[in-house]
């Protein structure tokens, strides 16, 4: 294990600087400063290698957190790598963008800060790729069966990364210029750049998978020709429908979705050029919506040069602790403070929106009341409105479902009551050889289920093909994270 007292003589939680907010809002660069190996090797052992690791159980793809922490604080990067890939295609995304449910399972955090779990992970693979770890890892055999992954987010590229290792030839279609479907397009570059997704995009290709961006399976090819060329299919193409919010002046110039918003900004961070961008430069902008997105947005907005920015969430103030009925080790809703919400703006709960209103057809503020519960229901409070001025208005109030209006047309695969497309215990849709994994089965959710969903199917279309499979299946379709409370 690691350091037997560690957990003692390190009591202190410590993770990597970021940037000083005058310096980071002035480019796209992550925000954090580059991690110091001492601070981390120090920290990985503080894990008590519990006899029942915990953060297993938080993690849905199992992580081997305790074997990969014994070994940076012995300073093996090579063996703490294995380790990793053995259960993560992509600890270079998770480590940047997954709130860490494995560290609110961290039995060290009954009693004390959590290990730095989601630390330690990115400096491993940062560690790796800078060493030449990470190398293609080829197939012993081809098996002369095809397989389609319609969609290049984290689901799709660990369904492609898995079945290619198995002998498989794997297509991934992606309906924009470029692959990596929302790490891309949806997660601005102070939180992860780009260059993380080419270098393991570049691996990939050396393994044999093949990619075809700028394809849009529906229309450039259908659903019933891609079904013909190929053995299998796997659909993995998010729940990207966005909800909207329809109250008078929704159709005012100036009300945007969120991910409208920031594919443009990431397109044009990109190098590409983006014809009438959606910009907060030098306006009021305000962005209905509390979650990452939201705060997502609030960094972008900042950068481009916003005059305010106001965050509007219709519930309450999350706790800065555990509530009662979010014991450990269930993953907590929390107040958090991201890096955005450092550099700029205000934010305010128990605004329920009422009403855009605009002059000249475009919208000059948003009407808020305060929020209310009555019956279980939040509604605005009558007499409490007032308006927040406002040029920009951006909805970050997640997603209804997956865009499915072909892929139900041509291959007559069938959707469920929210909207996802319905599976069964092995991926597999009610279309023979079609399969779904990540947020196109299970609804907007964490890339940890992403990657352990596109892992899962994997197995499951590699067996179907080949009657068997040793690709393991991390996850079943009916498991439920441990953060719900029921």
């Amino acid at each position: 294990m690691a350091d037997p007292r560690g957990f003692l003589k390190t009591t202190q939680r410590e993770t990597a600087a970021r940037r000083p907010v005058s310096v980071r809002i002035m480019d796209w660069k992550e925000v954090y400063e580059k991690r110091d190996q001492g601070v981390v090797t120090r920290q990985a052992g503080r894990c008590m290698d519990c006899g029942v690791p915990f953060c297993h159980q938080g993690c849905p793809l199992g992580n081997l957190i305790p074997e990969w922490n014994d070994l940076t604080w012995r300073e093996d990067g090579r063996g703490a790598i294995e380790r990793l890939h053995a259960t993560n295609n992509f600890p270079e995304f998770t480590g940047r963008l997954c709130p860490a449910p494995c560290e609110s399972a961290c039995v060290l955090g009954i009693n004390q800060p959590a290990v730095t779990i989601k630390e330690i992970e990115v400096s491993i693979i940062d560690n790796a790729f800078e060493s030449g770890w990470v190398v293609p890892v080829i197939p012993d055999r081809f098996t002369g069966k095809t397989v389609a992954v319609v969609g290049s987010g984290p689901a799709g590229l660990a369904a492609a990364q898995q079945l290619t290792r198995a002998g498989h030839t794997v297509a991934v279609f992606e309906r924009d210029s470029e692959i990596g479907g929302l790490l891309r397009y949806g997660i601005p570059d102070f939180k992860m750049e780009k260059h993380h997704i080419d270098r393991r995009i570049a691996q990939m290709e050396a393994e044999g998978t093949r990619f075809r961006a700028g394809v849009n399976i529906g229309t450039d090819v259908t659903w019933e020709e891609l079904r013909a060329r190929y053995d299998a299919v796997v659909i993995a193409t998010g729940a990207t429908k966005p909800r909207d919010l329809t109250i008078p002046g929704r159709q005012l110039d100036g009300v945007h979705f969120a991910m409208d918003y920031l594919t443009q900004a990431n397109k044009v961070v990109a190098g590409e050029i983006v014809e009438g961008q959606i910009l907060a430069g030098g306006k009021n902008v305000v962005i209905l919506g509390g979650g990452d997105t939201g705060a997502d947005c609030l960094g972008t907005a900042t950068r481009q040069g916003a005059i305010s920015v106001t965050t509007l969430a219709i519930g309450k103030q999350p706790p800065l602790e555990r509530n009662e009925n979010q014991p450990w080790p269930t993953f907590p809703t929390l107040f958090e403070v991201a890096s955005a919400h450092e550099e700029f703006g205000e934010r305010k709960y128990l605004a329920s929106t009422v009403e855009f209103v605009g002059e000249n057809g475009k919208v000059t503020g948003v009407k808020v009341a305060e929020t209310e519960f009555v019956d279980g229901k939040r509604l605005p409070k009558a007499g409490t409105e007032t308006i927040i001025p406002a040029d920009l208005v951006l909805l970050a109030l997640g997603f209804t479902g997956v865009e499915g209006e072909s892929v139900t047309a041509q291959a007559q695969v069938a959707l469920d009551a929210r909207g996802n497309i319905q599976r069964d215990d092995n991926w597999a849709t009610n279309v023979d050889g079609v399969f779904v994994a990540g947020d196109a089965g299970r609804g907007q959710s964490l890339i940890v289920w992403a990657i352990a969903e596109g892992r899962a199917a994997a197995a499951a279309v590699d067996a179907y093909l080949e009657g068997s499979s040793v690709l393991p299946r991390p996850v079943k379709p009916t498991d439920k994270p441990i953060s719900i409370s029921y």
